[in-house]
């Protein structure tokens, strides 16, 4: 097993998790480079029941939300980006089979595509069809 996931999006499921210009995008593999969309998912820098995003190839950046926009930042340590970088695995809003990933310290957002780019978004399970796949993943090797 790879000591990395990727991230599968639920309802473009030719496109992944990734970070472009340190934005967290989703975007249709192939893709150069293709590290961009590989992230060792660690216990959470806030809460070790939650997991953070550390990217492969920039392994002092995290994914983390700032103005609910997700960006992919060199960890500073400081307790505002141990919370902004944490989330909780849960079961898909789409598909319980897959994941969803639920935002640490906004509990009523997950993480989720709009356009394209990666945001946290108030989502629940009476969230439109297209909302709950936008926030539903596959985390894959």
């Amino acid at each position: 097993m790879p000591n990395w996931v990727r991230l599968k999006s639920s309802n473009f499921p030719d496109r992944y998790v990734r970070h472009a210009d340190y934005l967290g995008r989703l975007d249709a593999y192939p893709f150069d480079p293709y590290q961009d969309q590989l992230w060792r998912m660690v216990p959470g820098l806030a809460d070790s029941a939650g997991v953070s995003f550390q990217s492969v190839n920039f392994p002092d950046r995290y994914l983390r939300h700032y103005d609910y926009a997700v960006r992919l930042d060199a960890n500073d340590n400081t307790a505002a980006f141990r919370a902004d970088a944490t989330f909780y695995r849960v079961a898909g809003l789409a598909d319980s089979a897959w994941s969803s990933f639920r935002s640490y310290n906004f509990p009523d957002r997950y993480l989720r595509h709009a356009d394209f780019a990666l945001r946290i978004d108030p989502l629940s399970s009476s969230s439109s069809a297209t909302d709950r796949q936008d926030a539903t993943f596959r985390v894959t090797g």
